[in-house]
């Protein structure tokens, strides 16, 4: 129990929750040094959260993580229905990213990198708010604080509908150089499913932030170089440019991923530049003005938007039942290992393996291990196949092998193989059957919210055009003093 206690204790999310807990008052200070005079004083912190219900924050942070582990749920055993799209991602774009890692991979880069992709993470997520109550901004800590929230549930959809696996599964010799680091190994598989690459929430959440803050300033009139908040702007907007190098150098995101995640970065943006006045800027009850025509417009509008986006995702999903057998799900090249996920089930379920070796000449290795045990034999961002080798199934070219998990609790890896005296890229098919309910209706729920959000974005766009009023503008529609047509 001890044993279990310090690993959960000594995990990358808690140690690095630990560093950010101690240094956010450091780093407050710091950003806030020249503008003491708007500062929270130590002692009115909790008049300050309770007058300003900054508490519902943490109410939403909470939200944010039951949402996740429900999506995060569904991720793997709707693989059935929904397949993958890598090979049309790869088909656009080739092998490109493999020249970042081929051209910079260094270990000293590597940690820091591996570092840097938790860690800043997790504080712009984290401290952007607490800077933002520390500093009086109330309504910049009002958004930062739904910028988590709504963009995690804008990409949703996309995570669940349209599967695109990490670049190191699909490009042959490039290294999980994050995935298999012992250290980062266990928390990143029981958290991070490795086709939820598009788009990357690495790029989505620090952009939302920064149009977020630009947004602000234009509707203020205030340019950047005369903002208070500049410098903690522009560390921002520094770490996202790196956080673009390293999901490509680390083996995680393909080149398509950034500017799909700026997009959903800038849609969740405006969504939250424009919703939050009506719920804190005095503008009346949240749903002033509204009426049955203006509720009729709103839903038949969105509604139309929402039922298009949701016959694409049928539609995708139609597609991948016909094709999805046709499709590699991993390829490799000589001297290879790398992995898929085997999510942990309930007592009484099970999970059904199947793996099939497309190959015309050259065996595949696989080795269906317990988590924690794959992550001992991770070492200098490889695994270690020497070591678990004896454990590992061959599977001659043209065959498949089942396997059925039914260990309740645990999360296991497939780490598949390929011999160094193999030639040219081998490319395998994977398939993963969990007993259980159906879960397409239960993940077009989850893509609700989502789908509205970009359908409001969309009208509330339209009708601010309409009016003759600047896209940023976030005054609600019912103070707008038109004679005719309003919210």
């Amino acid at each position: 129990m001890k044993g279990v206690v310090w690993r959960v204790v000594m995990s990358p999310y808690w140690v690095m929750m630990g560093m950010i807990l101690f240094l956010t008052p450091i780093i407050c200070w710091f950003f806030s040094r020249d503008q003491r005079d708007t500062c929270v004083p130590m002692n009115d912190v909790f008049t300050e959260i309770g007058e300003k219900r900054y508490y519902l924050h943490v109410f939403g942070y909470l939200l944010i993580f039951v949402w996740k582990k429900v999506t995060d749920g569904l991720n793997e055993p709707i693989k059935t229905s929904t397949g993958h799209y890598t090979d049309w991602v790869h088909g656009f774009e080739g092998e490109a990213v493999y020249w970042f890692q081929n051209t910079f991979e260094n270990m000293v880069l590597t940690d820091i990198l591996n570092f840097h992709y938790l860690f800043i993470y997790l504080f712009l997520i984290y401290v952007t708010t607490i800077y933002y109550m520390y500093t009086g901004e109330r309504d910049l800590t009002d958004k930062v604080t739904l910028n988590y929230l709504l963009i995690y549930a804008l990409a949703v959809p996309y995570y669940l509908f349209f599967n695109v696996e990490v670049t190191s599964s699909y490009i042959p010799d490039m290294d999980a150089l994050l995935y298999h680091d012992s250290w980062y190994a266990v928390f990143y598989a029981s958290h991070d499913p490795l086709d939820n690459c598009v788009p990357s929430l690495h790029i989505a959440i620090p952009f939302g932030i920064l149009a977020l803050n630009w947004l602000h300033m234009r509707e203020n009139g205030i340019d950047l170089k005369d903002w208070k908040h500049r410098r903690y702007h522009q560390f921002i907007f520094w770490n996202t440019v790196l956080f673009a190098f390293a999901i490509l150098y680390l083996g995680i995101h393909w080149i398509v991923d950034i500017p799909l995640g700026i997009i959903i970065g800038g849609i969740g943006a405006l969504f939250i530049h424009h919703i939050q006045p009506r719920l804190r800027n005095g503008f009346g009850a949240t749903f002033a003005g509204f009426n049955r025509a203006k509720t009729g417009r709103h839903a038949f509008v969105e509604g139309v938007i929402v039922l298009l986006m949701m016959s694409v995702l049928l539609g995708g999903m139609n597609y991948q039942s016909e094709t999805m057998d046709d499709r590699a799900s991993m390829r490799l090249g000589p001297g290879d290992s790398n992995h898929d996920i085997i999510q942990q089930i309930d007592f009484g379920e099970q999970a059904t393996f199947v793996l099939t070796n497309w190959d015309e000449e050259d065996n595949v290795e696989v080795v269906i291990i317990e988590l924690d045990e794959a992550a001992q034999s991770m070492r200098n961002k490889q695994v270690q196949w020497d070591e678990i080798k004896h454990q590992s199934v061959s599977i001659a070219p043209g065959e498949s092998q089942s396997f059925t998990i039914d260990q309740h609790g645990l999360w296991h890896l497939a780490i598949v193989h390929l011999n160094e005296s193999a030639e040219g890229v081998t490319e395998i098919h994977i398939s993963v059957d969990y007993s259980g309910e159906d879960l397409v209706t239960k993940s077009l729920i989850m893509s609700m919210p989502s789908l509205w959000m970009t359908g409001w974005v969309l009208h509330r766009l339209y009708r601010l055009k309409g009016d003759g009023r600047l896209w940023f503008d976030s005054t609600p529609s019912h103070v707008w003093n038109m004679v005719g047509e309003s919210e």
